[in-house]
């Protein structure tokens, strides 16, 4: 396993900038998730790694060792791709052993040895016979994923391998994923638009939008504390709730200013709470608390173990979570009290993370 050390590196083309002097430290032995929304240039970022896109600017060093022009077979990497990539007319077990076979010096008991070992390990043995077009979806991953384990390189590449999948199956393959860097400690950098793929896998994750890199963090850490409104409202299911500092209530203003300094005064400040740092209440019955907004229930959706519930607060949607029986109906008139210790303040303008209790 190696570090990866990417050290001002951009991706330009002749129309626009992908990645922009982009700086990450990646550990040896970490699972570094690169997330963000399509277009972000994550993917970008994955293939100069690998090797299979230029780098503009800047320099890229795996294992301490600087491979900034080098050919993608000089890097010790593999990759996984979103399309597995297999061979139709080979039989799983060739699919895996033909990199090997074709540019190793390894003996054919030692291809053997090693496809037979990564079979076991993946749950593939009984399938080394078989051709790709026999294989259901999960099947095909894993042999992919098969085919880079043989090769034993200092780092993993995985570009989206887990898209093509249906939810079932996907999570279950995170769970296969995690169970593999956790046995074998090696070095994955793991691209994603999925929340929850960055959230359960990653060690680290590293937000990117519009080819820049907004935070770096433990996924709790992002998720808690995170840079700026575009991290806080990206990472999450459902997104964090933006709502605006009550104007009307001194009270409500004197704490926040005790809080928060004169950024709680700003009138273009908004205060950010996920949904399940609110709690709900009737007018009648609203706790002594000095922050609270007044609203109205739009709709519950219950799924089973809990309910989100859709209130309009000062012409905005916010988004609460609560017990799934929970005694609500549309055109309720409710009231939402925060959990104190999670505020974060946010910048209406900018985006910019003024002040953070959580």
């Amino acid at each position: 396993m190696s570090a990866i050390s990417l050290q001002g590196i951009s991706k330009r083309y002749p129309d626009h900038v992908a990645v922009d002097q982009l700086d990450l430290e990646v550990q040896a032995g970490e699972f570094m998730v690169l997330v963000g929304p399509s277009g972000c240039g994550k993917s970008t970022t994955l293939r100069m790694i690998a090797g299979l896109e230029d780098i503009s600017a800047g320099r890229l060093l795996i294992g301490g060792r600087d491979v900034t022009h080098a050919e993608p077979h000089e890097r010790d990497i593999a990759m996984v791709f979103q399309s597995y990539a297999l061979y139709p007319h080979m039989t799983v077990y060739m699919n895996m052993a033909f990199g090997l076979l074709r540019t190793s010096n390894l003996l054919r008991s030692e291809v053997d040895q090693r496809v037979n070992e990564a079979a076991q390990r993946l749950q593939i043995t009984e399938l080394l016979q078989r051709r790709p077009n026999e294989l259901s979806g999960g099947q095909r991953q894993r042999v992919a994923i098969g085919r880079a384990l043989v090769r034993k390189p200092k780092v993993f590449l995985f570009d989206e391998p887990l898209s093509n999948l249906d939810a079932k199956l996907r999570s279950h393959m995170r769970g296969e994923l995690e169970r593999l860097h956790a046995e074998l400690g090696i070095t994955i950098v793991y691209v994603t638009h999925d929340q929850v793929e960055a959230m359960t896998l990653g060690t680290r994750i590293a937000v990117m939008d519009r080819g820049h890199l907004r935070q770096v963090g433990a996924p709790m850490e992002v998720y808690r504390r995170p840079a700026d409104r575009f991290v806080a409202a990206f990472i999450g299911s459902p997104q964090m709730n933006f709502l605006p500092v009550p104007q009307r209530t001194g009270q409500a203003q004197a704490w926040l200013g005790e809080q928060f300094g004169a950024a709680a005064l700003r009138p273009d400040a908004l205060l950010g709470l996920r949904p399940e740092e609110l709690t709900l209440s009737s007018p009648a019955g609203t706790p002594a608390c000095a922050l609270h907004w007044p609203g109205v229930v739009q709709r519950v959706e219950r799924l089973g173990a809990e309910a989100y519930v859709q209130i309009r607060v000062d012409g905005a949607d916010v988004l609460v979570r609560t017990e799934a029986d929970a005694p609500l109906l549309p055109e309720q008139a409710i009231v939402l009290t925060p959990e104190l210790s999670r505020l974060r303040l946010f910048d209406a303008q900018s985006g910019a993370l003024l002040a953070c209790r959580a």
